[in-house]
């Protein structure tokens, strides 16, 4: 790979200081500052994209939200569940955030065709899909040609609190996890496996 990608396993790691670290990062970061890829689990929240609606929001059942500069709407995340956080220098890497977006799509569609399961893209729904129901979701920010934010994979998570927003703003969206198709890898199993499709499609 001509633009190397330092792989940092951080584990559980609590939401507003991660995002912070990220900020940070990308806010120091120069010409020369090596790409990253961060695993990490959060516990139980609910995070606010930019442009996102608190009437997505359905019920307060305990679980903080948390308004982010991110794309997109209101999502979950929650133990069990990969985030893969790509802090790129997209410039340096010579594609945009549509071809960054496809590349992360494409890690997952590729995890689970090695592993029997059929997935999919839904046009103007970012994310990766299996039957319908979302088992990836998508989430970045770019700032002076720098993303961070990245892709939450549900792995055997609690989907429970799905119930209580509207998944990326879509009233109704079903969600599943990979323990539910069949692809019963544990959490660091999960993460590696999708750390070796995404430096492979970034």
């Amino acid at each position: 790979m001509s633009h190397p990608l330092l792989l940092r396993r951080i584990g559980r790691a609590d939401y507003e200081s991660t995002w912070q670290a990220m900020r940070e990062f990308t806010a120091r970061r120069t010409p020369d500052t090596p790409d990253e890829l961060w695993l990490v689990e959060h516990p139980p929240v609910f995070t606010l994209g930019q442009a996102g609606r608190r009437e997505h929001v359905l019920a307060d059942i305990g679980i903080p939200v948390i308004p982010i500069d991110r794309g997109g709407q209101v999502t979950y995340h929650g133990p069990g569940q990969v985030l893969a956080y790509v802090l790129l220098d997209l410039k340096r890497r010579g594609y945009g955030v549509k071809a960054l977006v496809h590349r992360l799509e494409q890690a997952v569609i590729e995890l689970l065709a090695a592993r029997g399961v059929a997935g999919e893209r839904l046009p103007g729904a970012p994310g990766v899909y299996v039957g319908g129901a979302k088992v990836a979701a998508l989430g970045l920010r770019i700032r002076n040609g720098c993303s961070y934010h990245g892709l939450a994979l549900n792995v055997d998570l609690d989907l429970s609190p799905f119930r209580s927003i509207n998944p990326c703003g879509h009233e109704g969206l079903a969600v599943t996890r990979l323990l539910d198709l069949g692809i019963g890898l544990d959490w660091n199993a999960a993460a590696e496996a999708l750390a070796g499709r995404l430096a492979e499609t970034l």
